[in-house]
C-alpha cells in the first residue's frame, strides 16, 4: 500500500462492455476509523473487477489513515493512501483523490456507506447504456438504528430533487421503504455518499482546474456539481437495482446537535449555490418561496445559531471571488436556462 501518488491506467474499454474497466473507489475520511473495516469489506465484496481504492485522509485525529491501511491489506485491495495535514473537506479531498487515479469511472463512497455486492456492476451497466450519463446513483437505505428492528426500512436517498425554495433534497429521505421509486429514471443529481461518475463528464464540467468546488468545503458540493452537469447537457441516472446502506448523520432535524463548523458551511453554501447558478428567469420563478425561506433562515440564525452569522460575512468578503467563479461557470453553459428551470418543478424524468 502506498502513501505516495500512485496512478494506474484504467483497465479495458467502454465499448460493448467486452473488456474489464477499472473502477476507482474514492473515500474521503475525517475521523472515520470506526467505519473503515466494514466499508472496505463491502468494497471487497463487489462483483466488479478490477477495482482500486484511493483514500484521502483529511487530518484525522482518530487513526483513520492507519485504519485504512490495515483494511486495505486485510481485504487485499490495491489502495493508495493520501494523508493530508489539513482538513480540506469533502470537496478538496475528492479533488485530491481524482488527481491520483486514471480510472474512467469513479465511485464516491462515504466511509459509512455499505454497497451491496452488485452495486458497482449495476451502476456501471447503466452508465454504459447511456453515453451522456455523467453519473448513476442507487437506492440508499438508512442503516437501522436502535428500536427499528422489525419495522420497514427507511429510505435515505433515491436521487436528488430541487424545490422552488432552492433546496436540494434526497428523494424519499426518511420515508418507509414500501417499494416506491421503483423505476430507473433521470434525476437532477446524486449524493456524494455513493455515486458512480464517468470521468469524462467530471473533466468536462471542471472549472478553473477544479472538479468539486473547494469553496464549498463540505455539504452541497454534490448539488453544485449536479448544476454544472445539467448546464453542460449531462444526465444523472437513478438506478433502483443498485442498493447501498448509509448511516446519515447530517439531517435538518439534527441541526442543533451539529458542530458549528458544519452549520456554517451548510448556510454559506446555500447562498453560494445560487450565486453561481441562478439566472434572471429563475430568480422570478423562485422569488417568493425563496425570499420567505431566506427570511426564516436569517431569523433562525439571529435568534438560535449566532455562530453561523459568519457565513454572511464570508459571502461579503469573498464576493469578488464568487462573482468571478460565476462568470466562468455561466460562460461554459451549453443548455438553455429553461431546461434547468424544469427541474424546480419535476422530481424525475423518464429515460
Amino acid at each position: 500500500m502506498s502513501e505516495r501518488p500512485t496512478i494506474r491506467p484504467a483497465g479495458g474499454s467502454e465499448a460493448g462492455g467486452q473488456e474489464p474497466v477499472t473502477v476507482a473507489v474514492l473515500i474521503v475520511t475525517h475521523n472515520d476509523a470506526a467505519d473503515l473495516d466494514a466499508c472496505f469489506a463491502t468494497i471487497a465484496s463487489q462483483e466488479h473487477r478490477p477495482l482500486e481504492v484511493v483514500v484521502v485522509d483529511c487530518a484525522s485525529g482518530d487513526g483513520s489513515a492507519e485504519a485504512a491501511r490495515r483494511a486495505g491489506e486485510t481485504n487485499a485491495l490495491p489502495t493508495t493512501l493520501l494523508p493530508l495535514d489539513e482538513n480540506r473537506g469533502f470537496a478538496g479531498g475528492m479533488n485530491e483523490a481524482l488527481a491520483h487515479t486514471g480510472a474512467r469511472f469513479v465511485l464516491s463512497l462515504n466511509a459509512d456507506a455499505r454497497p451491496r455486492p452488485d452495486f458497482v456492476s449495476t451502476l456501471l451497466d447503466r452508465l454504459r447504456q447511456r453515453p451522456r450519463a455523467a453519473a448513476a446513483t442507487g437506492r440508499l437505505i438508512r442503516l437501522a438504528g436502535p428500536g427499528r428492528e422489525g419495522e420497514a426500512p427507511i429510505l435515505d436517498a433515491c436521487g436528488m430533487r430541487l424545490t422552488l425554495t432552492w433546496r436540494h433534497l434526497d428523494r424519499g429521505s426518511g420515508e418507509p421503504d414500501r417499494g416506491q421509486y421503483a423505476k430507473a429514471e433521470k434525476v437532477f443529481g446524486a449524493t456524494g455518499a455513493a455515486t458512480l461518475f464517468r470521468r469524462q463528464a467530471l473533466d468536462d464540467v471542471a472549472v478553473a482546474g477544479e472538479i468539486f468546488d473547494t469553496s464549498f468545503h463540505s455539504f452541497r458540493e454534490d448539488a453544485e456539481l449536479a448544476f454544472r452537469f445539467a448546464e453542460r447537457g449531462w444526465e444523472v441516472i437513478y438506478e433502483p437495482g443498485a442498493v447501498a446502506l448509509h448511516r446519515r448523520t447530517n439531517l435538518p432535524s439534527r441541526r442543533r446537535d451539529m458542530p458549528a463548523e458544519v452549520n456554517f458551511h451548510s448556510l454559506k453554501n446555500r447562498y453560494l449555490l445560487r450565486a453561481y447558478h441562478q439566472t434572471a428567469g429563475n430568480f422570478l420563478l423562485t422569488l417568493f418561496p425563496t425570499l420567505l425561506r431566506d427570511k426564516m433562515a436569517f431569523l433562525y440564525v439571529l435568534l438560535a445559531e449566532r455562530s453561523s452569522l459568519s457565513a454572511y460575512r464570508w459571502l461579503w468578503r469573498n464576493r469578488r471571488q464568487v462573482m468571478n467563479k460565476r462568470r466562468l461557470i455561466q460562460a461554459r453553459k451549453t443548455r438553455p436556462a429553461r431546461e434547468l428551470n424544469r427541474w424546480f418543478r419535476q422530481d424525475s424524468r423518464p429515460l
